[in-house]
Parts: C-alpha cells; sequence; structure tokens
C-alpha cells in the first residue's frame, strides 16, 4: 500500500501538461478545489469530471497510475461514506432496528465520495506533472507580493518543495523497514489494536532515525553550498509566460464560467 502513494512522485513523460509553466498549473489547481465547493449538484460534478478527464488525457499519465493513489485513502472513504449515510436525516429508504438510510443521507454520501475522489486525482496531477523544482519556483513566484509583508516566501516555498520531495523517499524507506521486520519475525497482522500499535513501534524509530539523519544531511549541504535563502538570488530558468500558459488560464477561466452557469442551472433541478 506505501507503493500506491502517488503524492509528490513525478512522472516524467513529453506532454503539453508536463511543459506548462508551474505558477499555471498552481493557479488551475486550485481553481479546480474551490470549484468542487462552491455548489452542491450533480450538474457541477459532471462538469468537474469532464474537465478532469481532459486534463488527464492532455498528461498522458496512465489513469490507472492516478487511481493507484486512492488506495491508501479508501478507509477514510469508506468511512465518510457510512457516516454520511447513518447520521443524516432526511427521507428513510431503509430500515433496520436502530439503523435507518436516508435519501439524503445516500445523495451525500454520493455527492462527498465523487467529490474527494476528483479532489485526490487533481492534486495529483499537479505533482506527477511538475518537478519540486518548478512547483518551488512557481509558488514562489505567486506569493512574492507577500514579501512586503515580511512573509518569507521564498523559505516557505522550499519548505513546502523539500516535503513533497521528501515524501516518497519516506515511503520507500517505510517499505524496507517493514520487510526488514518482516523477516526477523515481526507480526504486524495479529492481535488488537493495542498490541498492532507496539507492533509498529519497530517501524517508526528507525523511520524517525532515518528521517532526521536525512534532515540532516540536507541541511549540512546546503550550509556547505552557501545556501542563504532567496535575497539576492537569481533563477537559472526565470518563469516567462508563454502563449500556451496564456491559454491555459483562459481556458481555466471558461471552465469556471461553465461551471458557476451549470452550478446555478442545477439549484433547479430535482436531484
Amino acid at each position: 500500500m506505501l507503493r500506491d502513494i502517488t503524492l509528490g512522485q513525478y512522472y516524467q513523460v513529453n506532454s503539453r501538461l508536463h511543459s506548462l509553466d508551474p505558477r499555471v498549473k498552481l493557479i488551475a489547481t486550485f481553481a479546480y478545489i474551490i470549484s468542487l465547493f462552491l455548489f452542491k449538484n450533480i450538474t457541477v460534478y459532471i462538469i468537474a469530471g469532464l474537465w478532469l478527464f481532459v486534463v488527464i488525457k492532455m498528461s498522458k499519465v496512465p489513469f490507472k497510475f492516478m487511481v493507484k493513489g486512492l488506495k491508501p485513502v479508501m478507509m477514510i472513504l469508506l468511512l465518510t461514506v457510512i457516516c454520511n449515510m447513518l447520521f443524516t436525516k432526511g427521507t428513510p429508504i431503509f430500515s433496520i432496528w436502530k439503523i435507518t438510510i436516508t435519501y439524503e443521507g445516500v445523495k451525500m454520501a454520493l455527492f462527498m465520495t465523487i467529490r474527494f475522489v476528483m479532489l485526490i486525482v487533481g492534486s495529483t496531477i499537479m505533482t506527477l506533472t511538475t518537478t519540486p523544482n518548478q512547483l518551488t519556483d512557481g509558488l514562489e513566484s505567486i506569493l512574492t507580493p507577500l514579501n512586503k509583508l515580511k512573509v518569507p516566501v521564498h523559505e516557505v516555498a522550499m519548505m513546502m518543495a523539500i516535503a513533497l520531495r521528501f515524501i516518497p523517499i519516506l515511503m520507500e524507506e517505510t517499505d524496507k523497514i517493514m520487510k526488514a521486520q518482516i523477516a526477523r519475525g515481526a507480526d504486524f497482522e495479529s492481535g488488537n489494536l493495542l498490541k498492532r500499535v507496539k507492533a509498529m513501534l519497530p517501524i517508526l524509530i528507525p523511520l524517525f532515525v532515518s528521517a532526521f539523519r536525512r534532515a540532516n544531511d540536507l541541511a549540512m549541504a546546503m550550509e556547505c553550498r552557501c545556501y542563504r535563502g532567496g535575497e539576492g538570488r537569481t533563477k537559472m530558468k526565470p518563469l516567462i509566460y508563454k502563449l500556451e500558459d496564456k491559454k491555459a488560464l483562459a481556458c481555466v477561466t471558461l471552465y469556471l464560467i461553465v461551471l458557476v452557469a451549470g452550478g446555478i442551472a442545477g439549484n433547479y433541478l430535482p436531484i
């Protein structure tokens, strides 16, 4: 399951989405996430789903690879669905003992599932098509106006990029530690919840030690290269908006207009 986590990974392939400016992809991702919470009707989810389908096709990243990233969060998704179905009051559909499933609960669970899946997949596309260095440069460029408020924009962007870069590394390290402990006779499956938590200690302790060691090595490497933050630093590859980037921003704007129009119209539908 650890290998199924795709957040923070970069999928190398030649596509139009990979070649876009990272600022455009960041803006488009945030706009897409916000658009999922603007309305609660089927029309909005159909429009957002079609947009996501087109973006996935443009990225040339295999759909199976993106869906694989949903496996680690399936338990959270299932728990959310069950809670919405059981604890949402409304028109009863099915009732047994003290358990009552309502029409509103099923509708809420369905919408939450669709929104959650599109949110995860939509966010994953950004990291799959953008390198950590590009994400750092793009985020720093977008947040540059905050420098006037004494916000350390460069440092914040650098921390986020390092965190994303460390996700697949730590997952791989966790997988190696688990296999090593299993080879030594460790059992992570049997027993009650308390025993399973105690069984995780031989994994968590070496993982924390390894994480701190990697962080210390990274800090020493940055010190040896005389890293002193973003003040006065230049870019090897400065970000410049091209014609394709402007077209992409226009498409994002058109998507938001269509979604808002569809959301308003969808409020008058019975579903």
